[in-house]
């Protein structure tokens, strides 16, 4: 009997609006033939990221678009790992003859380590292995000294004080992701100059181990030759790999400063909508927006990703007879009182 080839997956890990669904995307658009799953791990209520890959799969059904995503929606994945990951491997794995490739993308908020360490479990590691775990990072963020899009009046006491980095739950984070990466992908390249980008480079190599490769990017268009079939084998080694969280202890690590809630609203002129947002996001630790929105007069939803007081938008698809056309939208953030931002949205679009 033939023996299987172990299933390669590849983990893309990263910030809040750092591009890793942009990434995959890109990614499923140019798969050359390749049969290739995803697993996407939502920070939310609402499966936002799943139904935005959705939109690659031009030409396939909705029952074969759905069956190549996996939705993890409730909360970090290194946190429900044993409990939801396990068993949608368990399923790919006893499918590993149809497929060529796994693509994890991780939430925003996740740690990636603990999530390559399952892939030591016996059922698992027979199975597949970890071709690698990519970091993509928001590189006008990390110019800025923010990470990530960050209130800025906590940005301002970071900077005097330095000290503070290591107590920051986002530069620990970010550390740590960068600490389990095999490549890492500077996106937004071509919005830093030369002297940024280079200090981003510089800033970022100091967190990594010499062999990992750092590359830059505009949007995560790469060509697949350089994210799949590294071969890395991550989960063999990834023990030794130390992260902030290593000393912490797996009991001591928590989400509960980020919060995440979701919000519908009616349909709203867009300009009305996203000032809206805006003032939202400048008036509470708001670290990102995203879901669709209904506007008035327009037959298509408006997709909607907004990473600090930058949004992203474009008309994705039509919306179907028997869906409600209603603007429903995910907020995450840092200690967020939903009650009093839901109120302040709905009397701004009243």
């Amino acid at each position: 009997m033939q023996t299987l080839a172990k299933l390669p997956v590849t983990i893309v890990t990263g910030f809040l609006g750092a591009g890793k669904t942009t990434l995959l995307r890109h990614m499923l658009s140019n798969a050359g033939g390749r049969r290739i799953a995803v697993i996407v791990n939502e920070f939310g209520e609402l499966g936002i990221d799943g139904e935005i890959l959705k939109q690659c799969s031009i030409g396939c059904s909705e029952e074969e678009a759905n069956g190549r995503i996996f939705e993890l929606a409730n909360g970090c994945l290194c946190c429900t790992v044993q409990e939801e990951f396990f068993p949608v491997m368990r399923e790919l794995v006893a499918r590993r003859g149809e497929l060529d490739h796994i693509l994890i993308e991780t939430s925003g908020l996740a740690l990636p380590k603990p999530l390559v360490q399952a892939f030591n479990w016996p059922e698992i590691r027979n199975a597949c292995t970890v071709d690698a775990v990519i970091t993509v990072v928001d590189s006008p963020a990390v110019a800025a000294g923010t990470f990530a899009a960050f209130p800025e009046q906590v940005d301002a006491q970071r900077k005097l004080d330095p000290n503070l980095d290591h107590e920051s739950p986002l530069h620990e984070l970010f550390a740590d992701q960068l600490a389990s990466a095999d490549l890492v992908i500077l996106n937004k390249a071509d919005l830093l100059d030369v002297a940024a980008l280079a200090a981003v480079r510089a800033e970022v190599s100091e967190e990594l181990p010499p062999a990992v490769k750092v590359i830059e990017a505009h949007g995560g268009e790469l060509p697949l030759d350089v994210l799949l079939g590294l071969n890395c084998e991550t989960e063999l080694h990834i023990d030794a790999r130390k992260t902030h969280h290593d000393l912490e202890g797996h009991e001591e690590h928590d989400h509960d400063e980020f919060d995440s809630f979701h919000v519908e609203l009616p349909e709203t002129e867009e300009a009305t909508l996203l000032q809206a947002l805006k003032n939202a996001v400048g008036s509470h630790g708001i670290l990102r927006i995203k879901g669709f929105a209904a506007i008035p007069g327009k037959p298509m939803r408006l997709l909607l990703q907004g990473v600090g007081q930058r949004f992203d938008k474009h008309f994705d698809r039509a919306w179907q007879a028997d869906e409600p056309r209603i603007t429903r939208l995910v907020v995450i953030g840092q200690t967020l009182d939903q009650a009093v931002i839901s109120r302040e949205l709905q009397a701004a679009l009243a």
